[in-house]
């Protein structure tokens, strides 16, 4: 299909009539004398006429060359392109961080799998996310690693089979001992600020009070809805435990309600299943859609017939002249 990126401009094709009749060509009288068969008189004196001693007229030909060309002109400046079929696809408005905790708890082995196998919390973990992350096609994702430090595992990108790798080589203690879920919730709406979608959701997973924060997780969570980000908490292990085994789900309540979104509990692998899946229902995933079509400029074939005709004309015109008749 041949369409015009600028139709407005074949406005200007009336342009040279209205100069025509608005704008009328300088005349002056002045005395001569008209000469019939003059070309011949000429010839036979051996003379050379001066400028102005011949008056020519334009042909019906060129008069019709010079409309097309102008016509030719007005449509290329209107610029005809060829327009492909349109190509459409989908992608997700929403962008999520996935921030697991694995520090020095994250190897107990109180993991309940489907086979009832006790697993060590963070093999479990990575099991079921591995799960989730390949439902996810078409998301960005990120993966924010934390112990008593936090670190970008793998920023938002669309490649999750390198996300999924980096996950599967994470190991409890990589980040340290201890637990900063300020500093990871910080870590996340930093690599939010790259986003540009309206829906941002971050998952964190701990299984420990924080213990290592340089910044309160109550604070960061207060940040995070200022931005426009929902956190949505994960507890995982025993909330009946001690020292920094003990899951503080009173910290994670609290920072999910200050960005208004909502907590959960997983003490087994159908436990974090379930939770998951409940959170598709409640920040279900949006899609944008977008649709391309291949455009090819055809502005190069009028300007070029144009041409060819300005030259033509010029070739006969000059030719005519030679032989002493008015073109």
């Amino acid at each position: 299909m041949i369409e015009l990126a600028a139709p407005w401009l074949l406005l200007l094709l009336p342009l040279p009539l209205l100069i025509h009749w608005l704008v009328p060509a300088y005349k002056r009288r002045m005395a001569a004398l008209r000469l019939p068969f003059f070309q011949r008189y000429v010839q036979a004196a051996g003379l050379s006429p001066a400028a102005g001693a011949q008056v020519t007229s334009r042909s019906r030909l060129m008069s019709a060359l010079s409309v097309l060309c102008w016509c030719l002109l007005v449509v290329a400046l209107a610029r005809p392109e060829r327009v492909g079929a349109p190509i459409h696809w989908q992608t997700s408005a929403r962008d999520l961080i996935l921030a697991v905790d694995i520090s020095g708890s994250m190897d107990e082995k109180d993991f309940a799998a489907s086979d009832d196998e006790m697993l060590q919390r963070l093999a479990g973990v990575k099991q079921v996310i591995a799960d989730f992350l390949d439902d996810r096609e078409g998301e960005r994702l990120a993966l924010i690693v934390f112990g008593t430090q936090a670190f970008v595992q793998s920023p938002l990108t669309t490649d999750l089979d390198t996300l999924q790798a980096l996950l599967a080589r994470t190991e409890v203690g990589m980040a340290g001992p201890h637990t900063a879920l300020g500093d990871a919730i910080g870590l996340a709406i930093r690599q939010f600020d790259a986003s540009d979608v309206s829906q941002r959701l971050l998952i964190l997973l701990s299984d420990g009070a924080d213990t290592g924060s340089r910044m309160s997780p109550i604070n960061a969570a207060s940040i995070a809805a200022e931005r426009g980000v929902q956190i949505m908490t994960i507890a995982i292990g025993d909330p009946q435990g001690s020292g920094e085994n003990r899951v503080d789900i009173d910290t994670l309540e609290a920072i999910a309600d200050t960005t208004g979104s909502s907590s959960f509990l997983a003490t087994d692998e159908q436990a974090l299943s379930q939770v998951y899946a409940r959170i598709d229902e409640l920040a279900p995933r949006q899609i944008a859609d977008h649709s391309y079509r291949e455009r090819q400029s055809l502005a190069v074939w009028p300007m070029g017939v144009a041409l060819v005709l300005v030259l033509l004309a010029w070739l006969w015109r000059s030719a005519a002249l030679g032989r002493g008749r008015p073109s």
